[in-house]
């Protein structure tokens, strides 16, 4: 394997602030990561939100300063593949299950990650992939890790919400 792709430069950790997506449509992007993700706007200025999970200043940028009216890229072009969005319990996730079967959402696959999260794997109103998912607490994944991933029970995680 390249040196590149096992080493890690010293120093602090980082992790990612936000991601900035540019949107064909404000209005449906905002209600996508609102009311399926379960977002909530925290400003809007002309043209663009900010939208977060609790205090957070904003995890999702959308604009359409460069991009109103536009088109997704074509499959076989370059760019973001997808960007997943950790909920903080299992639970948090079966609400975001819910409210995108209550939308009429298109899912594209979910998965049991090898036993260290179950993702739910989507694209928004702009064709961005999207992942939802939830780490399952260190002390409860296998070891060693499984090497595939296996298909993630919907009605069973559903079953979350009681």
């Amino acid at each position: 394997m390249p040196e590149a792709l096992v080493s890690r430069p010293r120093g602090a950790l980082a992790d990612i602030g936000h991601v900035h997506l540019k949107v064909s449509d404000l209005e449906r992007s905002i209600a996508f990561y609102r009311d399926v993700v379960g977002m909530e706007v925290k400003s809007a200025p002309e043209g663009a939100a900010f939208l977060a999970f609790g205090r957070y200043h904003h995890h999702i940028a959308l604009s359409t300063w460069h991009s109103k009216g536009g088109n997704p890229p074509p499959p076989e072009a370059t760019g973001l593949y997808h960007f997943a969005i950790r909920y903080s319990t299992r639970r948090d996730l079966a609400s975001a299950l819910k409210r995108i079967l209550d939308a009429g959402v298109k899912i594209d696959s979910s998965s049991d990650c090898g036993g260290m999260a179950d993702s739910i794997y989507l694209r928004d109103p702009d064709q961005i992939g999207l992942e939802l998912t939830w780490d399952r607490p260190r002390e409860s994944r296998p070891d060693p890790l499984p090497v595939d991933d296996q298909p993630l029970e919907l009605d069973e995680l559903l079953n979350e919400l009681g």
